[in-house]
């Protein structure tokens, strides 16, 4: 009777066992650490209890299998920011997932840069602006505040506004960008966008948001839609759809960094307002880096100064002057920009 109660409680106990060990498995980078930078090498290893012994373990990133040679693997990804790196662990027939957060930086500090003003051009002192963005010489401008939002078309040299179309009063306006015939625009806490037509800017259809949290700027590279949402994230849209179909993460060589306002595509670069900051990033489109940023200290002083006066926003790239057009929120003027080294 002993023998046969102690046969069957004995494999009970090993299951028992295999299962808890299984439970208090974790993965360990280098030396704890959980920052490294983008495309790092760094030792990896599986910390189990004494006498657990799996039959095989795999690396897995973004849904990929990372190489593991001599207990070191590398640390490579399509962008920086956020990732979960998980050992997939195979013991008796059973896959078990172990995870660890971690945060892939850039290499390198952001470069330094200054600015040139070029010209200065008048612009609406009530113009509370959100985006900006040029088709030729015809300067699309859209502005924010519920009950004063709309969408404009500007004569840049004059500021006089050749066409405008006010959002119903419960709307926030946004960023905006122009893509073949269509001109898409945001709004801030609605779930809410917008796609008119550039040439009569009469409305055309709406879309809603889908992860990202809210809508604070736009800009594309012909192709594809960048949308930044007051988080880490630019989400990458597809403008048939509007669906989100991706995304990227801002990050310094310290830092995962979260203040993205308006967004102006140029080169395979994202230049990106900071909110509220007199300051322009320059994001690596690819992989989020912020590689460079620009100190527009000292522009707001140049305007006339009064009680509504607001933050340094929008950005628009002329493609045939190849210069930076730059304003601000409630600004009455207009500068067109050389960014320079410092």
């Amino acid at each position: 009777m002993w023998k046969a109660f102690i046969s069957l409680v004995f494999p009970l106990m090993l299951l028992a066992c295999g299962a808890d060990s299984k439970k208090q498995l974790s993965l360990r980078l280098g030396e704890g650490e959980t920052k490294f930078t983008l495309g790092q090498s760094t030792k990896v290893r599986l910390v189990a209890p004494e006498g657990f012994s799996p039959d095989s373990v795999h690396y897995i990133m973004d849904g990929k299998t990372l190489e593991v040679n001599a207990g070191t693997v590398v640390l490579q990804a399509g962008r920086g920011g956020n990732h979960k790196l998980t050992a997939q662990v195979f013991s008796d027939g059973e896959a078990t997932p172990v995870e660890l957060k971690i945060q892939l930086l850039a290499p390198n500090p952001p470069e330094i840069f200054t600015y040139e003003i070029l010209n200065t051009y008048p612009h609406d002192i009530e113009a509370f602006t959100q985006g900006l963005e040029f088709k030729g010489d015809t300067l699309y401008e859209s502005t924010g505040q519920r009950g004063h939002s709309s969408l404009r078309k500007v004569d840049y040299k004059s500021g006089k506004v050749l066409t405008k179309t006010d959002l119903e009063p419960k709307y926030f306006g946004e960023g905006l960008t122009l893509l073949d015939d269509s001109l898409y625009m945001l709004t801030w806490q609605s779930n809410t966008g917008f796609i008119y037509d550039p040439a009569s800017l009469e409305r055309k259809s709406s879309f809603s948001y889908g992860q990202s949290k809210e809508g604070w700027g736009l800009c594309n590279d012909g192709q594809r839609i960048y949308k930044s949402d007051g988080s880490e994230r630019i989400w990458i849209l597809n403008p048939k759809t509007m669906t989100e179909e991706g995304y990227i993460e801002t990050v310094t060589n310290k830092s995962v960094f979260n203040k993205a306002n308006e967004l102006e595509y140029v080169d395979g670069k994202i230049y990106a307002n900071v909110w509220q900051k007199p300051s322009m990033m320059i994001i690596d489109a690819e992989t989020g880096i912020i590689e460079g940023v620009v100190n527009f200290s000292g522009l707001r002083d140049k305007v006339t100064q009064h009680p509504e006066l607001d933050v340094f926003n929008g950005v628009a790239y002329h493609a045939e002057r190849q210069t930076f057009f730059v304003t601000g929120k409630k600004w009455d003027r207009l500068f067109e920009v050389k960014i320079v080294r410092k």
